[in-house]
């Protein structure tokens, strides 16, 4: 059996309520991509046997493979099981196997199993059964090759989800599709994607393998490349040779790395210089800091990060003059320098970065409005500060203001 095309199912009244967001749709429909299987709908039903059970039907209509997660668990809502086992025509069987690792795991955690917990070793009749390592229900596979269908249903806790889907899910799939598909992302950091469409329309335009596409971010532009061929190495190639062709366009120039993002790039171009890096902030609150030190490793480039929030805070801490606060005002060119010289000073740093701003949603002055952000950069060679006008909400400018700061400690090393 080839797998033509295949649908997403997520079953659960908390997803549909808007209780929890549904991640697992996402990530099956990555993995369905990289395995070069087509995936045209997705879905969200709640815990109820009849709707769910239209659901599944309707699903089979449609598709080869239906992937669902959710309602295999020991309470009475844990319909999936039952409900594809009746639209399937078999029979739930107890799994002697499953019963034994659900046992295992109750022990291993010194948990008393309960007597609904053995309803999650009932599988349907002749599946393909998938151990769970990271909790208790088991995931199985109903296949129906008369019919050309598969149904694959998973625990719905996306760790558990996602573990049984890599270990599992996808050397199973591997048998039904004979290419692949990979790809990888191009970061890229200050030009926007108009601009990046702009310069490589002609590009997107023309490549059909690999396939070049744009996704916009916050304050940054990904490039998608993904190609499809007979192995994992011809794709691999695919996608290098044309990484190479778009670092020969202007784009190369704000190019930040392959399938990372900003603070790792950073913790990783300082670890090959051999230098190091401090950041003094005052709108973004240790935004910077936090964002470098959630790198594993950065402390071999990070020595300090200093949130001066008050005008007597930077002076005290930073000896900022306190004339160049009262003259040119905390939110200024003046101080944000003097922020960035502080701190490297204090720190012994050899690139520091500092902000200082009005993130809002109050605070604002027809001269200075809210979204005004002063980044200011500074090293053995001198200061310089960057004025930015950042749209959105709070949380959004202080993300902004910090990932303009990473970006120029990159710039300011290379320069």
């Amino acid at each position: 059996m080839k797998i033509r095309n295949a649908e997403i199912l997520c079953v659960g009244t908390e997803i549909l309520i808007g209780d929890i967001v549904n991640t697992n749709a996402a990530y099956i429909a990555g993995k369905l991509a990289l395995l070069g299987i087509n995936h045209y709908y997705q879905a969200v039903v709640g815990d109820n046997p009849k709707r769910l059970g239209d659901a599944v039907n309707a699903a089979l209509e449609r598709c080869d493979l239906l992937i669902m997660s959710g309602g295999l668990g020991p309470t009475c809502d844990d319909l999936t099981k039952e409900t594809v086992a009746k639209c399937m025509g078999r029979k739930l069987v107890f799994n002697d196997e499953a019963f034994e690792n659900i046992e295992k795991r109750f022990a291993l955690q010194g948990r008393k199993m309960t007597e609904n917990n053995k309803k999650q070793a009932y599988i349907p009749e002749g599946s393909t059964v998938f151990g769970n390592t990271c909790g208790t229900a088991p995931g199985c596979a109903v296949e129906d090759f008369e019919r050309g269908k598969i149904v694959i249903m998973l625990p719905g806790p996306p760790f558990e989800m996602e573990k049984m889907f890599d270990v599992s899910v996808i050397p199973y799939l591997s048998a039904f599709t004979n290419r692949h598909f990979e790809s990888k992302n191009i970061n890229i950091y200050g030009l926007g994607e108009s601009a990046v469409e702009d310069i490589l329309r002609d590009m997107m335009n023309s490549s059909e393998n690999p396939t070049v596409a744009p996704y916009c971010g916050d304050g940054e532009v990904r490039l998608r490349i993904t190609a499809g061929a007979e192995s994992h190495e011809k794709c691999l190639r695919l996608i290098d040779d044309k990484i190479a062709e778009i670092r020969k366009t202007p784009v190369a120039e704000y190019i930040y790395g392959i399938d990372t993002d900003l603070p790792t790039a950073a913790v990783e171009t300082f670890k090959e210089a051999g230098k190091t890096l401090a950041c003094a902030e005052s709108c973004t609150g240790g935004l910077i800091a936090k964002r470098i030190t959630d790198v594993p490793g950065s402390s071999a480039v990070f020595t300090l990060g200093a949130v001066t929030y008050t005008a007597a805070a930077k002076s005290k801490v930073l000896s900022v003059p306190m004339e160049t606060i009262e003259k040119h005002g905390v939110v200024s060119e003046e101080t944000a320098k003097q922020m960035a010289k502080g701190v490297r000073l204090l720190s012994g740093a050899d690139v520091a970065v500092s902000t200082t701003g009005i993130a809002g949603p109050g605070g604002g002055t027809e001269q200075t409005p809210v979204g005004t952000v002063y980044v200011g950069v500074s090293t053995e060679k001198g200061e310089y500060a960057v004025r930015l006008m950042l749209l959105g909400d709070r949380k959004r400018v202080r993300l902004l203001a910090s990932s303009f700061a990473i970006s120029a400690a990159m710039k300011a090393l290379k320069s």
